[in-house]
Order: C-alpha cells, then structure tokens, then sequence
C-alpha cells in the first residue's frame, strides 16, 4: 500500500525535473567546448548562473566525482565563484550513488547539505562533446527552501494503521500490570467533561493521557496553541466554563453522535486487561481519525467508523490488539 506522501513527493520532483531539464542540458551543451578549462568554466557558469531557476550552485565535475571547477553561487546577491570547492571529491555524496537514467538527466533524492545543513537536492546533467562522448557532469544544487511548492499538501490515508514500538518494551509486556491512574478512578467525570468539550466547546483535537491522567486539547477558537487540562481539570466540571459555547463543526468528519460511542470504547480499552491496556488516544473530529497507543507501545490509526464499525480490528468484549 503506497503512503500519500511519497506519491506527493513524486508529482513535486517530477514537476521540478520537467522545470530543471531543458535549461541544464542548454547550459551543459556550452559547457563542452570549455571542458578541462577551470577559468572558462567558470566563466560559461557565470554566464548562465541566472538561466537556472531556484539554483544555490553551480559546479563541473568528472566521471570520478572530481569537482573540475569552482561553485558558482551568490554573493552580495550577484553570481561570483567560490574557489574552494575546485578539486573537491563529491563521489561520496548521496546524489552521487543514485543511477543516473539513460537519457542523462538526474533530479537526486532530498538530501541534507554539508555546507548548509539543509534538505537540499540535486541536478546532474550530462555534459557531451559535439560527437556525443560523455565528458562529466554539469551540477546544480537547489536549497528545498528556494523551491517553489509544486502540489498540494497530501491527504492523511484513512486506512487502518498499525505501527510497532520499543521491542523491549513489547518483550516485557507480561511482566507489568495496569496500576489505576487518578484519571481511571474518576473515569466516568473526565470523559464526561471530555465529551462536552468536544461536542459543546470547541474543542476539535483532544489527546487523553490514560495513565498519567491528563488531556491536550485544541480549540478551533485558538487552533495553533494547545491546552493541558490536569487531573484536577478532569476532575471539575466547572473547567467547562473557561471554554465558551460553540455549535460543533458543520465539516467535521466525526458526527456529533459518535463522541460518545468512541469514548466509552477508549474506556473499555483501557480497563478490558491487566497487561495489554490503553495508555494514550487522540480523537481529530475534522480528519475523523482515532489513534490508539497500548502498553505494548504499539500504535494503531483509523477512521472513527472502522474504529466503531462491527468489523473493528478491537474485540470491546474482549480485547485484542497486537503487539
């Protein structure tokens, strides 16, 4: 099953490669004439510098990963050369290790940059002279911050996934038991105060710590900043007062009518075994996800209906979760 943000990841670098490809192999042909000429290489990089959009540097090198000339990048904001890198040994770079597709043309992984330790990537064209043998490469360098946004941000899948966590933690889980939180003994007040949140008070994304008996909360009124309700909050059901009234959200995802349901489940899944119980959960009303964390340390997401659905990979009568 492919993950949205890969695919994502491709449509961007397949568009940026498309925008790259024709101003490389234009700049890569007026490179051969000068090839093994480190002042007139420089000199055709100076030039086409500004032919290359979103570029950080431009550079030649050899089939050995030989840097033959200097980085062209910018100073003061024009191009200018920077002569340390002439004779730098970039065969060990990861752009260096990808194949190189036949028709000459690379756009390399995301990788992090020695110079500025930022994602960056990069561009490697070949450079032929005119009877077609390959001399080297033409590179170019582009900061992921320099280049423009080329899809849309991806969707989050809805399918069920299950992540595993610390092996020594999962290895164990039979010499521990559930020992009652503040939160478990007062269970049937704090989800109670839970629900009206989310339902009533604006309250759109909640994480509920089981066993260290708080919740993290937020509110579509401050959406950016996120609220810690303590044991004491989950206790009080005057806590209900900070947050002011709010209709629910008429685009969420989560009818109003299952917060309920998917709480009292949380329920069960905590207090349904001694050694496999639920330690952490968040509920997204606007994604409709619920995430499940165990004290196997293994996660789970899914959608709320899958979650609640008859076919739901937890057994509420009997629990079984994975490790």
């Amino acid at each position: 099953m492919t993950n949205p943000w890969k695919d994502n990841i491709y449509l961007q670098r397949e568009q940026l490669a498309l925008l790259l490809q024709e101003p490389l192999s234009l700049l890569a042909a007026r490179c051969a004439p000068a090839w093994g000429d480190r002042d007139r290489l420089n000199a055709v990089l100076l030039e086409g510098y500004a032919e290359i959009p979103h570029c950080s540097f431009l550079y030649c090198l050899g089939f050995d990963g030989i840097q033959i000339c200097d980085n062209i990048g910018k100073d003061r904001g024009r191009p200018a050369p920077i002569p340390c890198h002439f004779g730098r040994d970039r065969s060990q770079r990861p752009y260096m290790k990808e194949a190189l597709p036949a028709w000459g043309y690379l756009l390399s992984d995301a990788y992090i940059s020695l110079l500025t330790q930022r994602p960056s990537l990069t561009a490697l064209q070949i450079v032929r002279d005119p009877d077609g043998t390959a001399l080297g490469y033409l590179g170019a360098d582009f900061d992921l911050r320099n280049l423009p946004a080329t899809a849309e941000l991806y969707e989050e899948p809805g399918h069920w996934r299950q992540v595993r966590g610390d092996p020594s933690i999962r290895s164990s889980v039979f010499q521990q038991c559930r020992i009652d939180s503040r939160m478990d003994l007062n269970m049937d007040k704090g989800l109670a105060i839970l629900e009206e949140l989310l339902t009533r008070r604006g309250v759109f994304q909640c994480q509920i710590h089981f066993s260290s008996s708080q919740a993290t909360i937020w509110t579509v009124q401050d959406p950016y900043r996120y609220r810690i309700l303590d044991q004491e909050a989950l206790a009080d059901p005057d806590i209900c007062l900070v947050y002011p009234l709010q209709p629910y959200p008429v685009d969420a995802l989560i009818p109003e009518q299952d917060i309920g349901r998917i709480l009292d489940h949380l329920r069960s899944l905590r207090l349904a075994d001694e050694n496999i119980y639920l330690r952490m959960s968040s509920i997204n009303v606007f994604n409709g996800m619920v995430s499940l964390t165990f004290s196997c340390d293994g996660s789970h997401y899914l959608r709320h209906d899958a979650f609640l659905g008859s076919e739901s990979p937890f057994e509420f009568a009997g629990l079984a979760v994975g490790a």
